[in-house]
């Protein structure tokens, strides 16, 4: 696909800010308290700007203390995890990678455990600081695995497979011998992904990090197209495939592990939306990445709305949602392509 005149990517940049904006705005919008375009327009010029418009303080605690800062979390983790999924599935030249294959959820997991139940940390952690040392841990034991075994790529692959379950069995030992029935219910809605407690303190950690993983992933859109043909092929372009490899599987790690440890588990979004970005935009990564990361962030907006609202007086868990859309749309994908991915 040969690259778009610059008014053409122009529109699609503005399209897809657009998108992304409405999603963000019909979140805030929708409820058990149905809450106007304007009026959110005017809680935010309140917050932002300074401006004297007269609302319901009500309308506005809830617009700027739950809903806009729940949304744009949202809109950072369905990012990070599309740009991720993007990512690995160039490196590991495998259509099934994700960000999940190298055991990131599962560490975080059972480091959240660890903190939750078993008291890990003795208070100096929190739920979302064990979950990310779990992250950390497991994606270091997977690369020291791999990289005993020859690291290619399907070791590397191999080796997540076996750090998920590890840590896996792990988080259902900890469950099952220390928790009570309403930990272990809690265990479980966060697992399965839950928007619920973020606040404008984890906006303020999820945006610097999806941001800046986009940043540094565009700065290695070239790699990553090399690396489509393979280690030997990248090598023979020029570029530092040992360095490359270290940087990007780093960088995917820690987006992961950010992302986990605010909202638990989400599966699926690293999985479908860059097969999706792909039918539509094409393999080149600088189409490819942006286009991963604004769809990733506008799907798990919606996602978050359909949670809300799809089951009266009652939140379902975001992961729950991602996978019961995210299982057919991936099905209508590969369905619709009819070609090696």
């Amino acid at each position: 696909m040969p690259a778009l005149p610059a008014p053409a990517l122009f529109a699609l940049t503005t399209l897809a800010m657009a998108l992304l904006i409405l999603a963000i705005g019909l979140a805030v919008s929708i409820g058990e308290m149905t809450i106007p375009f304007g009026t959110i327009a005017k809680a935010v010029g309140n917050r932002l700007l300074g401006m004297g418009f007269a609302i319901s303080p009500i309308q506005e605690g809830v617009i700027w203390d739950y809903r806009l800062s729940r949304a744009l979390v949202a809109a950072c983790c369905g990012a990070a995890l599309a740009l991720s999924g993007a990512i690995l599935q160039a490196l590991l030249r495998n259509p099934l990678a994700e960000p999940y294959v190298l055991g990131i959820s599962a560490g975080a997991s059972t480091g959240a455990v660890a903190v939750m139940i078993a008291g890990f940390g003795g208070g100096a952690l929190s739920m979302s600081g064990g979950a990310f040392t779990g992250a950390i841990l497991a994606f270091t034991l997977v690369c020291a695995l791999a990289a005993g075994t020859g690291a290619g790529a399907d070791r590397i692959i191999l080796a997540g497979v076996a750090g998920s379950q590890l840590f896996s069995a792990l988080t259902s030992y900890i469950v099952t011998t220390s928790a009570n029935a309403e930990q272990a219910r809690g265990v479980m809605f966060w697992l399965l992904g839950s928007l619920g407690g973020v606040r404008w303190p984890d906006v303020a950690l999820a945006a610097p990090v999806a941001v800046g993983g986009f940043a540094i992933a565009i700065l290695h859109a070239r790699a990553l197209d090399a690396f489509a043909f393979g280690v030997d092929a990248a090598a023979a372009l020029g570029i530092p495939v040992t360095r490359v490899r270290l940087v990007l599987f780093g960088l995917t790690a820690a987006m992961t592990a950010t992302m986990v440890s605010i909202v638990g588990s989400i599966g699926f979004v690293g999985l479908v939306v860059p097969h999706a970005a792909r039918f539509l935009v094409g393999p080149g990564h600088m189409r490819l990445l942006p286009a991963s990361f604004m769809i990733g962030a506008v799907f798990m907006v919606l996602a978050d709305i359909v949670s809300r609202i799809v089951v009266p007086q009652q939140i379902l868990p975001i992961g729950v949602v991602t996978a019961l859309f995210g299982a057919p749309a991936f099905a209508l994908i590969l369905y619709k392509a009819r070609r090696p991915l």
